[in-house]
């Protein structure tokens, strides 16, 4: 028996180029367990426990409390998912920004700010604030940017905005996109690169550029950013590049977005990937960045890459067939739960890992393996055996699972099909014979959908090898 790698599969398309397949709603998981060194285990299911106003645009935790904003609604969402209209902020589409202070909660939301008091919400409506689009507090100010200039609200009366203590990110001429505090420093994202401050003190604008913490590159979109490993992620580029995905760490932009991640992030416009966002999630020792994308969600662990020396992706995806918009996102730890919004839907819920389906609707999955090779002599495919953890599907289901293969990476063979085990039968095999054979090369593909729920270890092959 040979074994085939799983974590990662192979494909081609019409460049002609050989491309990374990442599993579809599965996620690598690199753990030693006697069958390999890894395995794929079933992406979070999502259960949903609420209705709201709206689709969610953010959430954060504040004294305990989960809160969100759901269309044009401020909300708070409670531990059974009973949600309460708190005001009314704006919609105009764009996701929203949240920071709090000891004693307020900072909404950046169409273009406008309002704080939270934990009985009030009240619009700051100083002429001087001029437009909204992000805000983060630091050192006893709330700084908000307009794209342009960085303005800081007074420290006596965070409603209060003095003109003259304006500052700006003036080392390229590029708007600024977002803001992020990481370490007491704020970091001025930029379309094309990050300037770094720290609080001075002073009469004026109290923040000063920190010389050589620069980065060169910058931020494709004000939520195209995240905190991610005590680091700055973000999706983004320099000057006259391509977008791809980075982290800043110690004035450089590392680049963590594979040749695969390039190709899938061409496949969206400027405007596109400026409405990404990018959110981290520390869960079960994986470091998880997502990258919310209108039709797909790319997800990096970055644990899992340090641990196995290579980078690791995947896709998450709410649909049954082909991509659609991950549901989930806004992930807050509160009440013991990752609590979550929906994308498309009023509805909010948390995760859990018993299931895999997604506010109770059935999703798919898929992976793909490497390229078998026999030094171009051919070969005939006696058996595939996945082995993996059965036996944990929904009480009274029998479900399929299938398998196909190409010997060109992009025309698929005819599925088939076998049972994938009832609740309760954990020695399970799951075995596909005669499943023909090859000239030259070959790549399998496995798929399910959430109704399978397993995990899949390893893949033996009982090959023969032909000789011409």
């Amino acid at each position: 028996m040979v074994q085939i790698p799983i974590l990662n599969g192979i494909f081609t398309d019409n460049g002609p180029d050989f491309r990374t397949s990442y599993p579809v709603n599965l996620v690598p998981t690199p753990k030693s367990n006697g069958i390999s060194e890894g395995f794929l285990r079933p992406a979070d299911g999502i259960v949903g426990n609420g209705t709201g106003p709206g689709t969610d645009r953010g959430a954060i935790n504040w004294n305990g409390v989960c809160y969100r904003v759901m269309g044009s609604k401020f909300c708070s969402v409670a531990a059974d998912g009973t949600v309460v209209v708190i005001a009314d902020v704006g919609n105009n589409g764009i996701d929203v920004s949240m920071d709090y202070s000891f004693d307020l909660l900072a909404i950046a939301s169409n273009n406008n700010l309002f704080y939270y008091d934990g009985t009030t919400v009240t619009q700051v409506t100083d002429p001087d604030l001029g437009i909204v689009i992000d805000v983060v507090w630091v050192d006893g100010y709330f700084m908000t940017t307009d794209g342009e200039f960085l303005v800081v609200t007074e420290l006596s009366n965070p409603f209060a905005v003095n003109p003259l203590k304006y500052g700006s990110a003036e080392a390229d001429p590029d708007p600024i996109t977002g803001l992020l505090k990481l370490r007491n420093e704020v970091y001025a994202l930029n379309r094309n690169t990050i300037e770094v401050f720290d609080n001075v003190g002073g009469d004026l604008f109290p923040f000063r550029r920190i010389e050589g913490a620069q980065i060169e590159k910058g931020s494709i979109g004000t939520h195209a950013c995240c905190i991610y490993m005590e680091t700055c992620a973000f999706l983004g580029s320099g000057w006259n590049e391509a977008p791809g995905v980075y982290l800043g760490v110690n004035a450089n932009a590392n680049k963590i977005s594979t040749q695969e991640i390039d190709q899938i992030l061409l496949n969206y416009t400027e405007e596109e990937l400026a409405l990404v966002n990018m959110e981290a999630r520390n869960d079960r020792a994986h470091d998880h960045l997502y990258i919310h994308l209108p039709d797909r969600t790319l997800v990096f662990d970055g644990a899992g890459s340090k641990e196995t020396g290579q980078p690791v992706w995947f896709i998450l995806t709410s649909s049954i067939e082909g991509f659609s918009k991950y549901r989930a996102q806004n992930f807050v730890w509160c009440y013991d739960h990752w609590l979550c919004g929906d994308a498309t839907s009023n509805k909010v819920g948390y995760l859990v890992k018993n299931i895999s389906t997604q506010y109770g609707d059935t999703v798919r999955w898929e992976f793909g393996t490497t390229i078998v090779y026999n030094e171009g002599r051919g070969a005939i495919i006696q058996q595939l055996e996945l082995v993996g953890l059965t036996g944990s599907v929904a009480f009274g289901t029998d479900p399929t699972i299938n398998t196909s293969y190409s010997t060109d990476g992009e025309t698929w063979s005819q599925q088939k099909f076998i049972k994938a085990g009832k609740t309760g039968e954990r020695a399970k095999r799951l075995v596909w014979f005669q499943q023909g054979w090859m000239r030259n090369w070959r790549i399998q593909r496995f798929q399910g959908t959430s109704a399978a729920h397993m995990s899949f270890a390893r893949l033996e092959a009982a090959i023969e090898p032909l000789a011409f």
